[in-house]
């Protein structure tokens, strides 16, 4: 209401001047004692007690705002200390414990996704090129180990983790492929998009292990960048062009892996190379014994390979047949 009064006023008393003297204005201060000095008396009140509530108000907002980031300060502090991250969202992170009871430190795999590997399954198995395409996948993969060799010679820990960042990609490529293609054809994929997927993530986790163990140089994580680059989109146009070859020169990549996991362990057994003790996320993932050394890593991995080996040949034939992957139930958890 004062502000409504104080602006009629000045309205009034500023008009003529801006808009011309078109009317004219009734004196704003006629005298003390008349009209014209009442209204300068009420608006200099008004003006006032305006100035006094919005300085007021101002210290008010200061006090409420340097409050509430005092709070946000103090509880974003409180929660940095105990771990916690705030969502908005409501989301919190799960308090997971291992079989022991102890608080389970890794998020990059929970418990149950845990296994204990099948150590026993046949090494030395070998899938014999009869066909053209066949030939061309083995000669392809044969023709790859002689620069690896040349480039790591005996350094099977820098040699391994290259290796994995390479044998990551095709479980990815070929489980997203197959995602597109069940849904462009409203399809099940018969889980094979889903084992494709574990066999990239089991071997992601084979790199996160030898990171604990081996110390890339700069010029070999270049290499890396440069590797994964080529061989990812290569893989990617011949899985467009040919499945079947695609998987079997996975099935061959992963033969060469074996071969390269078991000089790694004759070269720990015969003392050249440290048999340094077990990384923890190696023990805990492959639930390996607490006391585990090196060795027992290199063991359950190179099972591991073996086990990408026989699902990779396993999808070949299944195209050789003419068959569709999506006909013939994917061996989900077989590693």
């Amino acid at each position: 209401m004062r502000s409504r009064v104080a602006g009629s006023v000045l309205l009034r008393h500023l008009g003529p001047r801006v808009f011309g003297a078109a009317a004219a204005p009734r004196p704003l201060l006629a005298g003390a004692g008349g009209e014209g000095g009442v209204w300068a008396r009420l608006l200099a009140t008004n003006a006032a007690e305006a100035a006094k509530e919005e300085v007021a108000a101002s210290k008010d907002n200061v006090a409420s705002t340097a409050a509430a980031t005092a709070e946000v300060i103090q509880a974003a502090k409180e929660r940095e200390k105990s771990g916690v991250v705030s969502s908005y969202w409501g989301i919190a992170p799960a308090k997971l414990v291992n079989k022991d009871g102890a608080e389970w430190k890794w998020s990059c795999f929970r418990p149950w996704e845990a296994y204990t590997s099948d150590t026993s399954i046949d090494i030395t198995k070998h899938h014999q090129p009869k066909v053209l395409l066949d030939k061309i996948a083995y000669w392809t993969v044969k023709s790859l180990r002689v620069p690896t060799d040349i480039f790591f010679q005996r350094r099977y820990g820098c040699r391994a983790m290259m290796l994995e960042t390479v044998a990551a990609v095709p479980g990815m490529v070929g489980g997203m492929l197959l995602h597109l293609r069940s849904l462009r054809r409203f399809e099940q994929s018969g889980g094979w998009i889903r084992a494709l997927l574990e066999e990239a993530e089991n071997e992601r986790m084979h790199l996160m292990t030898f990171m604990e163990v081996a110390d890339p140089k700069w010029y070999e994580r270049a290499l890396v960048l440069a590797v994964q680059g080529v061989f990812f989109n290569a893989y990617f146009v011949g899985y467009l062009l040919s499945p079947k070859f695609a998987h079997r020169v996975v099935g061959y990549l992963e033969e060469e892996a074996i071969h390269s996991y078991t000089e790694f362990l004759r070269d720990i057994e015969a003392g050249r190379i440290e048999n340094v003790p077990a990384p923890r996320i190696a023990i805990d993932y492959w639930r390996l014994p607490a006391d585990a050394r090196l060795k027992d890593v290199v063991t359950v991995v190179r099972a591991d390979e073996a086990h990408h080996r026989d699902v990779n040949h396993f999808a070949a034939d299944i195209h050789f047949q003419g068959l569709e992957l999506n006909k013939t139930p994917a061996p989900l958890g077989y590693h």
